[in-house]
C-alpha cells in the first residue's frame, strides 16, 4: 500500500526541515511527501528534501484566514491522484518517531484498527537548545498529552468518541477517505474542522483507534491559552459547528474567552459574539 504523507505549512520553515529530517529516519520511508504551502511563496523553491520523493502544492489563503480544511483536501487529492493507498497527515510542527509510518501501515492492516481513523499519541516537547532537538534522542523524552489515549508501542486500542480526534497526527486508507468525503471547507481558519471530521466519520460508520507505535513529538512554539491570536476564526467556526451538529465544540477554549470578557454566547442556543475587536491574527 502506498504510503503517503501530508503536511501544511505557512512559515515555520525550520519546523518543516526539522520533520523532513526526522522522516528521513523512519524504519519506513514515505513512499511520497505532499507538502501544502498555504500562501506561502518562499515553500515551493525550498521543500521538500531531495531525498525525499514528493512534491509542494499551493493553495491560496482565504483572506485572512488559513484555509486548513481546503489545504487538507487539496493534499489528499494530490497524494489520491498520485497513487495514495494510505494518507498520512502530520502537522508540521510533528516530528514522526522512526516507527510512526510503519506503525500507521501496519495498524491500516490490522482487524483492531481496520476501517477507522488512525490517531497517534503526541508529545508536546519543551523549547529546544540553539542546536535544535537531537533526533536521536526523542524517544527518551516520551510523555504524550494526557488529554488522549496513550497506548504503549504495539498497542491498538478502539474509541467510539470522535470528539477526541485531532488533526496533528492521523492516518487512514483512500477508501475511507472516500467514504467521509473529505474536511467541509466551510470552516477556515482554525478550530472546528476536525472535530467536525471525525463526526461526519462516525456518521458513516469510522471510529477512531489509537496506535501506540505511530508516536510523534511536537516542536516547541509560543503559544496562547486560550488561543487569542485565533479568537475570530474560533467563534466563527465554533457557530458553524453548533449549526450542523446542535452542540458547541471547544469548550475549554470558549469558556477562557468568556473570562476574558472578549465574547459572549457559545451556549445553549446563543451564537458567540464578539464583545470587542478581534486581535490580528500573529
Amino acid at each position: 500500500m502506498k504510503t503517503s504523507v501530508i503536511t501544511l505549512a505557512h512559515g515555520r520553515h525550520a519546523h518543516l526541515a526539522a520533520q523532513q529530517q526526522a522522516l528521513l529516519r523512519s524504519t519506513r520511508l514515505p513512499d511520497d511527501y505532499i507538502v501544502v504551502a498555504m500562501a506561502d511563496p518562499e515553500i515551493p523553491g525550498r521543500f521538500p528534501d531531495p531525498l525525499l520523493s514528493g512534491t509542494v502544492i499551493e493553495v491560496p489563503a482565504s483572506g485572512s484566514a488559513l484555509p486548513l480544511a481546503a489545504a487538507r483536501n487539496a493534499g489528499a487529492r494530490a497524494a489520491l491522484d498520485r497513487g495514495a493507498g494510505l494518507l498520512v497527515f502530520l502537522d508540521v510542527d510533528c516530528l514522526p518517531a522512526p516507527e510512526l509510518l510503519a506503525g500507521y501501515a501496519s495498524a491500516a492492516r490490522d482487524e483492531a484498527a481496520a476501517g477507522r481513523l488512525l490517531c497517534g499519541p503526541v508529545t508536546y516537547l519543551d523549547p529546544p537548545g540553539q542546536a535544535g532537538y537531537d533526533l536521536d534522542v526523542l524517544g527518551t523524552l516520551d510523555a504524550p498529552h494526557p488529554a488522549r489515549p496513550a497506548p504503549g508501542p504495539g498497542e491498538i486500542v478502539p474509541d467510539e468518541n470522535p470528539d477526541l480526534f485531532w488533526s496533528l497526527s492521523f492516518a487512514l486508507t483512500a477508501a475511507d477517505w472516500h467514504r467521509i468525503g473529505g474536511f467541509c471547507e466551510d470552516y477556515t481558519g482554525y478550530g472546528g474542522e476536525d472535530t467536525d471530521f471525525a463526526r461526519v466519520a462516525q456518521r458513516r460508520g469510522i471510529g477512531l483507534a489509537w496506535i501506540g507505535a505511530a508516536r510523534a513529538y511536537h516542536q516547541w512554539h509560543p503559544t496562547q491559552d486560550p488561543p487569542v491570536q485565533h479568537l475570530a476564526d474560533i467563534l466563527r467556526n465554533a457557530n458553524l459547528f453548533h449549526d450542523r451538529w446542535g452542540t458547541w465544540p471547544m469548550g475549554g477554549w470558549l469558556e477562557g474567552f468568556r473570562k476574558l470578557g472578549l465574547m459572549r454566547g457559545g451556549t445553549d442556543e446563543v451564537p458567540c459574539t464578539l464583545t470587542q475587536p478581534a486581535p490580528h491574527p500573529a
